[in-house]
């Protein structure tokens, strides 16, 4: 049984002024914005710059965010040139990881801790991550990198240099609305390793290698690879919820599904459910859509819990035509927005996590056995009197 506070659950690890969550009353705020006011109304670029100010942005930081954000959208010839060498068949999670910590070796602000280096530093790795993305897949898969196009927006422009074809503007604002509901989630296992490295007064480089390094984690990123493969694998609605029966009745865990935090419907599932409905008409894909709402049905009536972000954000993605096995790195793209802006909040006010242990083992004072007189296992060394 877990002792409590496993897993620092309920464990308040720090103040933030960046993100509001409350699960009980499924609640989720960037700087008191609403989820859902956000969603209707923001552009994902807009969410950056809140994230990163506190406040929405004026017509010119808009546009100056915009402009810098496209001016550095193109990665140094070395990292174009490693994206291209690694071996087949390897995790594009790795790629991506490798690939972030590579790109401080190329960048004269790289050892410049003060906080408008970080600010330079934050917008390169917000712009850059999408094209590392982007420019694997074209390399891995034989074919020329698409040049970004300045007039294009974050979204836009992610589509169109994955695919080489432009988004219509359906696509384009699904992935939009889907960038900026993946942005924040407060203190999730990637954002706190993101932070902890920070504390340190590491490099924001370092920082964000180490969310990644968290997001790979199947608990973590990579749900709805496995929602997708199972929608996938199924040929109707019905067969695809009976397939989640078989699982739940074979105690096989139903990735997508329940949320550590929410115990009410996760928001941003809301608003994903009807982008995959929306676009799934519009790109030959409902069936996707049919499949997902019959097992969201059958897993609520069978075992009450209720969809997360990754549930319906798996036939949204594969809609849009991106390959599976970049869903993850999606979400570091998006979230790059939400854990540079905890790296630039942590080293405001920074002070070194360092949290304790409760200690569960053998008590101090063991006796010491020579090594020729140990039997090995738990008979050597006992505990002293």
């Amino acid at each position: 049984m877990a002792s409590p506070g496993a897993g620092l659950e309920g464990i308040v690890a720090t103040s933030s002024n960046i993100c509001f969550i409350d699960g009980e009353q499924g609640i989720l705020s960037y700087f008191g914005y609403n989820i859902h006011t956000l969603a209707e109304h923001a552009t994902f670029e807009e969410v950056i710059f809140l994230l990163w100010n506190g406040h929405l942005p004026s017509t010119d930081e808009l546009a100056r965010l915009k402009a810098e954000l496209a001016a550095e959208r193109e990665l140094p010839e070395e990292i174009t040139r490693f994206l291209g060498s690694v071996p087949k068949g390897s995790s594009a999670m790795d790629v991506l990881r490798t690939a972030v910590s590579m790109l401080s070796l190329y960048d004269p602000l790289a050892r410049d801790n003060s906080p408008a280096a970080n600010k330079k530093k934050a917008v390169k790795l917000m712009t850059r991550v999408a094209t590392i993305v982007t420019t694997y897949n074209s390399l891995r898969n034989g074919k020329a990198v698409v040049k970004g196009d300045p007039k294009l927006g974050y979204a836009a422009n992610f589509l169109y240099t994955l695919t080489g074809n432009q988004p219509d503007q359906v696509m384009e604002h699904v992935f939009d609305v889907a960038l900026t509901l993946h942005a924040d989630h407060e203190l999730n296992a990637s954002t706190f390793a993101a932070r902890v490295t920070a504390a340190t007064l590491s490099d924001i480089y370092s920082a964000v290698t180490s969310a990644i390094g968290a997001l790979k984690g199947p608990l973590h990123g990579g749900a709805n690879e496995a929602v997708i493969q199972t929608l996938l694998a199924t040929k109707s609605a019905e067969e695809a919820a009976q397939k989640v029966r078989d699982d739940l009745n074979n105690k096989v865990k139903v990735s997508g599904f329940g949320h550590r935090v929410y115990r009410v419907l996760d928001p941003r599932a809301i608003h994903l459910k009807k982008m995959s409905e929306e676009l799934g008409k519009s790109t030959g894909f409902s069936d996707l859509y049919e499949k997902s709402s019959r097992v969201e049905q059958t897993v609520r009536e069978i075992k009450n819990l209720n969809a997360n972000v990754d549930f319906y954000s798996a036939s949204t993605y594969y809609s849009l035509g991106i390959p599976i096995d970049l869903f993850t790195p999606i979400f570091a793209v998006s979230r790059m927005s939400g854990w540079t802006a905890h790296i630039l909040e942590q080293y405001s006010n920074n002070r070194l996590i360092r949290p304790r242990a409760e200690y569960t083992g053998v008590p101090d004072g063991r006796e010491w056995v020579p090594v020729e007189k140990r039997t090995g296992g738990h008979q050597a060394g006992q505990a002293a009197d």
